[in-house]
C-alpha cells in the first residue's frame, strides 16, 4: 500500500495533486492569520514582556514591581555603556571579517567549478559545528593559544620566538577568533545559496557582452546574492552581539561584553536588570538591520533581486 502510494505521488498527476493541495491550502484565509496568532503568541507577547519587565527594580534580591527608569538609567551610569561600545565594535569587526573571508569562500564553491563531491563535503564540514556544542568547540582553543599551548610550544621549540606570545589569550584577539571560527558557518551558507541559484545564463551573457570577471561580479553577481549577504549578517552580527562563551573562554574574564554583563545580573538575580540588557541588544541590532538596509537600497532593489532569484 505504502508502495503504491509512493508511486502515485511520484507520478506527474500525484505531483499535480499535491502542488494543487498546496496551493489550495495557502489560498485559505485562515493561513496567514494563524501565522501571525501564532507568531505574535511565542515571539512578540515575551518581547513585550521583557520591555515591560526591565522597568522594574531589584531591592534585596526582590524584584519590586513600581514603574521608573532607574534600571535603564544604571544601565549608563554604572560603567555599561563602555562595554556596549566595545561589544558593538567587536560585533561589527567579526561581521566584516567574516563577510570579507566568507564571500569568496561561498563564491568559489558556488561558481568556481567544484565538483559535487566536493561540495558535499565542503557543505557537511560547514554543518558539523551545529551537532557540537559551542563550549566543547572553544574550550580547546585555550589549549592550542595558551603561553604553554601547543603554538608558543612549537614557536619556543623551533627557537622562532625567545619566550611565549601572551596576546593569543586572554585578549580581544583571542575573541575575535574565536567568534571567526564560530560564525563562520553562519556567513558562509545563507550567501553560498543565494550565489548557487544564479542563473548561469546571466553570468555567461555578462561575458559575452565583454564584462571582466570583476564587473560581472559587481553588476550581477553580487546585487542578485543581496538576499544572501543579509541573512549572513543577520545570522553573524546577531549572535556576535549576544556571544558570551567565547569572551569568558577565550577572554579569561579581561573582555568584559553585553553578555557578561547579562551573565552577572542574572547570577545576582537583578531579572529587570537582565531584562533592560537584553532589550537594549534587541533594539540596537533592530537599529544596525535598519541602516544595513538602507545601505543595501543603494546596491539595488531587494525586492527585484528577490524576483530574479525566484525565477
Amino acid at each position: 500500500m505504502s508502495a503504491a502510494l509512493k508511486a502515485e505521488a511520484g507520478s506527474p498527476a500525484g505531483t499535480t495533486r499535491w502542488t494543487g493541495g498546496l496551493a489550495a491550502m495557502s489560498g485559505r484565509n485562515w493561513v496567514v492569520p494563524g501565522f501571525l496568532v501564532i507568531w505574535t503568541l511565542i515571539v512578540i507577547v515575551p518581547l513585550v514582556v521583557l520591555f515591560s519587565y526591565s522597568f522594574f527594580e531589584t531591592k534585596h534580591f526582590q524584584t519590586v514591581y513600581d514603574p521608573s527608569f532607574d534600571t535603564w538609567i544604571s544601565l549608563f551610569q554604572s560603567g555599561r555603556f563602555e562595554v556596549t561600545l566595545r561589544s558593538l565594535r567587536i560585533a561589527l569587526t567579526v561581521t566584516a571579517i567574516e563577510l570579507l573571508i566568507g564571500y569568496p569562500f561561498a563564491l568559489w564553491l558556488a561558481k568556481g567549478g567544484t565538483t559535487k563531491t566536493t561540495k558535499a563535503v565542503v557543505l557537511a564540514l560547514l554543518t558539523i559545528p551545529f551537532f557540537l556544542d559551542l563550549s566543547s568547540r572553544t574550550i580547546i582553543w585555550r589549549a592550542i593559544l595558551g603561553q604553554n599551548g601547543l603554538v608558543n610550544s612549537i614557536l619556543t621549540g623551533t627557537n622562532l620566538i625567545d619566550a611565549p606570545i601572551e596576546w593569543m589569550l586572554y585578549t580581544e584577539v583571542s575573541v575575535h577568533f574565536g567568534m571567526i571560527i564560530a560564525f563562520f558557518p553562519t556567513m558562509v551558507l545563507p550567501v553560498y545559496l543565494a550565489i548557487n541559484v544564479i542563473d548561469e545564463a546571466l553570468i555567461e551573457a555578462s561575458e559575452d557582452l565583454g564584462a571582466t570577471p570583476f564587473q560581472t561580479l559587481k553588476n550581477v553577481i553580487f546585487p542578485l546574492s543581496l538576499p544572501g549577504v543579509l541573512a549572513g549578517i543577520v545570522f553573524t552580527l546577531g549572535p556576535a552581539l549576544a556571544a558570551w562563551v567565547e569572551p569568558s573562554m577565550l577572554g579569561g574574564g579581561f573582555v568584559n561584553l553585553l553578555s557578561n554583563s547579562i551573565e552577572s545580573a542574572y547570577t545576582a538575580l537583578k531579572y529587570p536588570v537582565v531584562a533592560a540588557l537584553s532589550t537594549f541588544i534587541i533594539l540596537l541590532l533592530a537599529v544596525l538591520l535598519i541602516i544595513m538596509l538602507l545601505i543595501a537600497r543603494r546596491f539595488g532593489d531587494l525586492s527585484s533581486t528577490f524576483r530574479v532569484l525566484k525565477s
